[in-house]
C-alpha cells in the first residue's frame, strides 16, 4: 500500500504537467519489477488524437520499451478510473493490475459506470484497486474543470 501511494504521487506530479499544459489533468504510469518503466499524460487536445489517454500513453511507450505488446507483471497507476477504451487496452495488454485514484461517475469502466475488468467473456482478468489518493486526484480534477467553467 506504501509503493501505491507513492507511485500514484508520481502519476498525480504528471497529472499537474498536463495541466500546465492546458490538457485534463490525469497522469500515469506503469511499473515493473518495483521500477518505474513508462509515465506520461493526457494529451488528446495537443495531439488532436481521441486516443492520447494518459493509460494509452503509457501502455505504448512500455510495449515499444519492451517491444512487446503483451506486459503481463506490468502494474498501471492512474489518477482517474479508466474509461471503457483504456480498460480495454489494459486488458489486451495483459496489465496484471491497475490501480487509480479518483472514481469517475461519467465514464468510469472499472465499477463507477460499467467494470469492463470484471467481464466473464473476456479472456484475462487485470486486478483492479481504486480509491489510492482519491481526494487530491479528485481535487485536481475539480479545480481544473472549475477552472474552465470561470
Amino acid at each position: 500500500m506504501v509503493n501505491d501511494q507513492q507511485y500514484m504521487q508520481r502519476a498525480l506530479a504528471l497529472a499537474r504537467a498536463a495541466q500546465d499544459k492546458g490538457e485534463v489533468p490525469v497522469g500515469a504510469i506503469i511499473v515493473l519489477d518495483d521500477e518505474i518503466v513508462a509515465e506520461g499524460f493526457n494529451c488528446p487536445i495537443s495531439t488532436h488524437d481521441p486516443s492520447a489517454h494518459a493509460e494509452m500513453i503509457v501502455l505504448r511507450r512500455a510495449a515499444l520499451k519492451f517491444k512487446n505488446y503483451r506486459l503481463p507483471q506490468a502494474t498501471l497507476y492512474v489518477t482517474l478510473e479508466p474509461c471503457v477504451m483504456c480498460a480495454g487496452a489494459m486488458i489486451h495488454a495483459r496489465v496484471r493490475r491497475c490501480v487509480f485514484g479518483a472514481y469517475d461517475k461519467k465514464s468510469g469502466a472499472a465499477g463507477s459506470v460499467l467494470n469492463i475488468f470484471d467481464e466473464k467473456a473476456l479472456n484475462h482478468r487485470v486486478i483492479v484497486e481504486g480509491g489510492v489518493l482519491a481526494e487530491a486526484c479528485s481535487e485536481l480534477l475539480s479545480t481544473f474543470f472549475q477552472s474552465r467553467r470561470s
